[in-house]
Parts: C-alpha cells; sequence; structure tokens
C-alpha cells in the first residue's frame, strides 16, 4: 500500500511540475532582455559593454536593422548586422584587455559619432560609431574600425 501512494505522489508531483512548465509558455525563460536605450549615452555605454566586456543582454535591440560594420586593414572587410550580432553572442562573457576612452566628435538631436580608442597592450583599435534615433530608442547603425 506505501508503495502504491509514494507512486501516485511521483506521478501527481510530475504531473503538476508538467503544468507548470507549460503555462510558462515556451521561450519564457529565454526571452530577449530588453535594455534601456532611451539615450545616446545609455546605447552607447551599451555598445561599449557589448563589445569589450562580453556583455549578450539586448544585442539584437542595440543595432539598426541596415547596420553595417568596415575594418580598415590591408584588405578592407565589410560585416552585415546578422553577422555582427552573431559573433558578438559567441563573445558572451568574454572581456577584453583593455583601456576604453570615448570622445563625442559629432551630435544632433537624431545623431551622434563617436570615437572609441581601445588601447592594448601591442596595438590600439579606433571605432568610429554613427548612432541614430529610431522612434524613443537609439540605435547603433555604422561602425568604422581601423587599427594602430
Amino acid at each position: 500500500m506505501k508503495a502504491l501512494v509514494k507512486t501516485f505522489a511521483a506521478a501527481a508531483l510530475v504531473a503538476v511540475s508538467t503544468f507548470a512548465m507549460a503555462a510558462e509558455g515556451p521561450g519564457s525563460k529565454s526571452a530577449k532582455a530588453n535594455v534601456n536605450l532611451s539615450t545616446a549615452d545609455f546605447a552607447l555605454e551599451h555598445y561599449v559593454a557589448v563589445t569589450t566586456e562580453g556583455e549578450s543582454a539586448g544585442v539584437e535591440q542595440l543595432f539598426a536593422e541596415d547596420f553595417s560594420q568596415k575594418i580598415q586593414t590591408s584588405n578592407a572587410q565589410s560585416h552585415g548586422r546578422e553577422a555582427v550580432v552573431k559573433s558578438l553572442k559567441k563573445q558572451k562573457g568574454e572581456k577584453l584587455n583593455c583601456a576604453v576612452s570615448t570622445d563625442i566628435l559629432e551630435e544632433s538631436a537624431d545623431y551622434i559619432v563617436a570615437k572609441l580608442t581601445l588601447k592594448f597592450e601591442n596595438f590600439s583599435k579606433v571605432d568610429l560609431v554613427t548612432l541614430a534615433r529610431e522612434g524613443n530608442s537609439w540605435k547603433v547603425s555604422k561602425s568604422i574600425n581601423s587599427y594602430k
């Protein structure tokens, strides 16, 4: 009799936990994080966190649909939004060992151009970033990188 009670209790526990997970709905645990990009400053800070500190929350939200990245080297490269987002997601949690400085080069009500300098031990990376207002949020629309 005790074995029968334990079996029913186990079955009830499994059923309750299954219903509880189903009630949450698909994807509710992996819902995209909503990041505050209401000002250019917040968007620029988040861009720095994503590119240098391995932050992965809100990566899709940060970049404009027509985002483009150009890398100025001996063989210039261009990347679109999808490739950059995919690459940054792979770098989740990886922090770059560099000092970051930010200079605002131009600013208006609807766009901002910033110069990010990442100083590593043996080289520097300069990232010219353009952010544009889209509705009530700011998005990164262009990035041009060069190395020294």
